[in-house]
């Protein structure tokens, strides 16, 4: 008798619900799902899941939301294509399939009595939120908190209410930052690699922690801007975005180097893969 194939469990998609869906831009949305068999959650910050619209495709989102959150996950996408357009256009009480947690995470708690500099552009916001959220309820054991957001213009600034919220709160310092400025902003105008220095006010430079999350070209402006400033490469990690598809490191189609982002990151150490960003078509 032939013996079945096994499939992996994480291989294997779960049923979620869709509680809401957040419009945050003209063409981002954040869903808020729940899984249909009752269980805990998971992820921690920096990881992403394989969500995928029935009928369509599977597509890879990091986790947006708060990790201490065990009742629901987040994950805001930007409609793009086939697969994330099906996804933003899930209304209350619409099913989708779910696969994960994968990848590394972003090492929050080993910051404790450093100074932990955010970096995000864009839409890279969202992988970091969870970030900021686990150091924001460690805060007393951080020296420093800072948050530098970039984006094309105001109307793009991901979650400005919560970001809001922070600076009033006075747990981090927050710089904001657009590339074009519209009538009515009031805020600086530059890309993000301008606002580094102020946000290494008052901080030796080797006592500072650096997490990444942007366009490609963002990121490795950002970091090589931070090493220029005296923060050790070793000290920085950016999150790498690639076409995954089974995201156990199997099928090989997000293979950059010797690494598979799927597996070995999203989540990287600037002084292991940043040379690997400088060479073209890798």
């Amino acid at each position: 008798m032939i013996e079945p194939i096994r499939i992996p469990s994480a291989l294997l998609p779960r049923r979620f619900r869709v509680v809401v869906n957040c419009p945050e831009l003209s063409d981002v949305s954040t869903l808020s799902i729940l899984p249909l068999d009752g269980t805990q959650t998971s992820g921690k910050p920096g990881q992403f899941n394989m969500l995928y619209a029935f009928g369509v495709g599977e597509i890879a989102i990091s986790i947006s939301g708060n990790p201490a959150d065990t009742d629901t996950l987040l994950h805001t996408i930007r409609n793009v294509g086939a697969v994330s357009g099906a996804l933003c256009g899930l209304r209350e009480g619409a099913m989708l399939g779910l696969r994960g947690p994968f990848g590394t995470p972003w090492p929050v708690e080993a910051q404790a009595g450093r100074d932990l500099v955010i970096i995000a552009g864009g839409l890279g916001l969202a992988p970091l939120r969870p970030a900021i959220l686990q150091a924001l309820s460690m805060r007393s054991a951080l020296r420093s908190l800072s948050l530098v957001v970039g984006a094309r213009s105001p109307s793009q600034i991901l979650y400005p209410a919560q970001l809001a919220d922070w600076a009033g709160s006075g747990a981090l310092r927050i710089s904001l930052t657009v590339d074009r400025a519209t009538p009515g902003w009031t805020g600086m105008v530059g890309v993000v690699t301008t606002r580094l220095e102020r946000a290494l006010e008052g901080c030796d430079p080797a006592n500072v922690s650096a997490f990444v999350c942007g366009p490609e070209v963002m990121m490795r402006h950002s970091c090589q801007a931070l090493e220029d400033l005296g923060v050790p490469a070793a000290c920085q990690w950016i999150s790498m975005e690639r076409n995954m598809k089974c995201a156990v490191g199997s099928c090989g189609h997000c293979q950059f180097g010797p690494d598979f982002v799927c597996r070995d990151g999203p989540v990287f150490r600037w002084d292991r893969i940043g040379a690997r960003l400088r060479i073209r078509e890798i």
